[in-house]
């Protein structure tokens, strides 16, 4: 059987370049040997907010984004959260294998809940690492491409297929992780690149936008452009994006600019990242005229998510005697 990778992206705004050289890139590269399911988590984007604003608007932005990017409609499934009951259903029993503290130890949801904006912290907040892994094991996916800070989620899935298959019997695989070559992209103000954070380039940017994000980035004092993402973060953030677009190395492009400073550096970067993308443009613009064609796409990969998730529930409940 084809291995199946599982892989996805809560729909809360545009997706930015640390999310195509954290991850999409890696879903384009696998598409046609493995097969390939992209969720759109819609209830998730509930766990660090009160409401999901204009959801509908979002959900097709993120389906534009997926084939800019260069999902091929013809061999991926993209299905949404919400139209697969059965998915939801697997977090029950999943919950029952994992204990609060190590829910509360999960770095990613500790990160999570820092940067909410929700004055409390709904339950829902802390079982989104578990919820995560239905989203993984309902379809039995083999391969998880995330970035760095997704690792600990991946952890939990697999901790929770083990448990479920010492207890029940064998169901489930045991999924791996695939980080990308640049599982953290740092931003325009040299931390990692993030819609919450304001310092992200969108893939749907226009030349004038890119231009006017990558002007006002953070540099330093010191003319001289070199790259040691330690100690000159902002610098090293647009060496490091600038190399990625042109798939340089970055201490080399570093070392071509030189004394050259920071307003030669911000050129080559908007430059660069408008060149590289250039096709994703006009990938969406085409995509964009027929949101119909769009919208079959995902009603099609919502009935492919159901019967999967259907017949893994069926097997679940074979498995723990529910099966009434």
């Amino acid at each position: 059987m084809t291995p199946r990778v599982l892989t996805g992206d809560r729909p809360t705004g545009p997706l930015h370049l640390g999310h195509y050289f954290g991850t999409l890139r890696n879903r384009v590269r696998l598409q046609h040997d493995y097969d390939m399911i992209v969720i759109i988590a819609d209830y998730q984007v509930l766990i660090d907010r009160d409401v999901a604003d204009r959801l509908g608007e979002t959900v097709d932005g993120l389906l534009l984004d997926y084939l800019a990017a260069g999902l091929d409609p013809g061999c991926t499934t993209i299905f949404t959260h919400s139209a697969v009951p059965a998915l939801n259903q697997l977090l029950l029993p999943f919950l029952s294998l994992v204990s609060v503290p190590e829910l509360q130890r999960n770095p990613t949801v500790k990160d999570e809940i820092q940067h909410s904006r929700q004055s409390s912290v709904s339950g829902l907040m802390f079982t989104y690492p578990v919820h995560q892994a239905a989203d993984i094991l309902f379809c039995k996916g083999n391969l998880v491409p995330v970035g760095q800070d997704q690792l600990p989620h991946i952890e939990m899935t697999r901790t929770v297929a083990r448990r479920f298959n010492e207890r029940y019997g064998p169901v489930f695989p045991i999924p791996e992780g695939l980080l990308s070559d640049a599982p953290l992209l740092p931003g325009t103000d040299g931390r990692k690149m993030s819609k919450s954070r304001g310092n992200a380039i969108a893939l749907s940017a226009g030349p004038d936008e890119v231009a006017r994000l990558v002007k006002g980035a953070t540099t330093d004092a010191d003319r001289h452009i070199s790259y040691d993402p330690e100690g000159r973060p902002g610098v090293s953030g647009l060496v490091q994006l600038a190399a990625l677009c042109l798939d340089r190395d970055p201490s080399e492009l570093a070392g071509e600019i030189g004394d050259a400073g920071a307003a030669v550096l911000k050129r080559t970067v908007t430059e660069a990242v408008n060149e590289f993308l250039a096709p994703m443009r006009e990938r969406r613009a085409a995509y964009a005229k027929d949101m119909q064609f769009v919208r079959n796409l995902l009603k099609s990969g919502n009935a492919r998510a159901n019967e999967l998730a259907d017949q893994t529930l069926r097997e679940v409940q074979v498995a723990m005697g529910t099966n009434y």
